[in-house]
């Protein structure tokens, strides 16, 4: 064991290596492959038929608009463009957009939003375990792990049939404790492409419910799998049945704003005092973290929302991808 004084002494040359990120070293391995007719299918980012990522071109415009309107930088505070969470509400909350036991704020991209959740969960309940069906996205269990909440494990997806294994995910699920976390994908499951059906999700409601879980569902691909509102199918239907419930959500791939990290988080409880507590831990977290979200693409996917113009066309830009 160290001494006191040992320990002190330590530098960062003793740091240990780091296990690089499976889709990090994806990413570059593709870049450096010279292949002209390589596909890269490891980022989950929308491409054309050239492999290019575009930029719609109703964001090219509100961002335009933008730059030519914007009048300051000064900053806007740890929760970022408030109106613009209010924008999202209807698009991702549907009927639930006017419970106001639902409080929302903006955060940089879906992981920001991600980890701002498991934060408020590890200091409600650090002794909550979190079921996460397998294979996920790479980056979920690094951001459960940096806030020490423990990960069970549970198959989601049969490779060789392509099929859910959904008899195993109901037992995983009733065999949680109550307080547990379900973690779960709300639509264009990331990285399988297999989502639950309609009745699928209602057992799945059931059982959370009936378990006393804690639901947090990551949004991320809204629009590209059967539409908007068909998408958020699994978000309303929890909302419908839970007192409490996380969503985390990004519009980076939906308004092909991936650099500029815009995204949002929005939590549910039993009442109205109990969710301004709870967003109180989330802006002091946030303050911590990142003090305040950066501004650019959520100030512009704010103008498209708030244009009628500008979204009818950003959802026929979508709905053409």
């Amino acid at each position: 064991m160290l001494s006191r004084t040992d320990a002190r002494a330590r530098t960062l040359a003793d740091l240990p290596p780091v296990i690089s990120d499976s889709l990090l070293k994806l990413i570059a391995l593709c870049d450096a492959d010279p292949r002209p007719e390589k596909i890269d299918v490891g980022v989950g980012v929308f491409r054309d038929a050239v492999g290019n990522t575009p930029i719609l071109k109703v964001m090219k415009e509100a961002e335009q608009r933008l730059v030519d309107t914007q009048t300051t930088k000064a900053y806007l505070g740890s929760a970022g463009d408030k109106r613009f969470a209010e924008l999202l509400r209807p698009i991702l909350l549907g009927h639930h957009a006017s419970d106001e036991r639902i409080l929302g704020l903006q955060t940089p991209g879906g992981c920001g939003a991600l980890r701002l959740g498991f934060e408020l969960i590890a200091t409600a309940n650090p002794q909550a375990r979190v079921l996460v069906g397998t294979p996920t996205w790479p980056n979920h269990p690094p951001i459960i792990n940096s806030v020490r909440l423990q990960q069970i494990d549970y198959p989601y997806y049969e490779r060789g049939q392509g099929a859910i294994r959904f008899e195993d995910m109901i037992a995983a699920l009733e065999g949680a404790e109550p307080g547990d976390v379900a973690l779960l994908h709300g639509c264009c499951h990331n990285p399988t492409g297999a989502d639950l059906n309609e009745d699928q999700w209602r057992e799945v409601v059931r059982v959370v419910c009936d378990r006393g879980l804690l639901p947090l569902i990551d949004i991320a691909y809204q629009g590209f799998g059967r539409g908007l509102d068909e998408d958020a199918f699994g978000v309303r239907l929890m909302l419908d049945a839970c007192d409490e419930m996380i969503i985390a959500q990004s519009c980076d791939k939906n308004f092909s704003v991936y650099r500029d990290r815009v995204g949002s988080l929005f939590i549910k409880t039993g009442s109205v005092e109990t969710s301004k507590t709870a967003m109180a831990h989330v802006h002091q977290r946030a303050r911590e973290m990142w003090s305040m979200p950066p501004d650019h693409g959520a100030a512009a996917v704010h103008i498209i929302l708030e244009d009628p113009e500008l979204h009818a066309r950003w959802r026929s830009e979508l709905t053409a991808r």
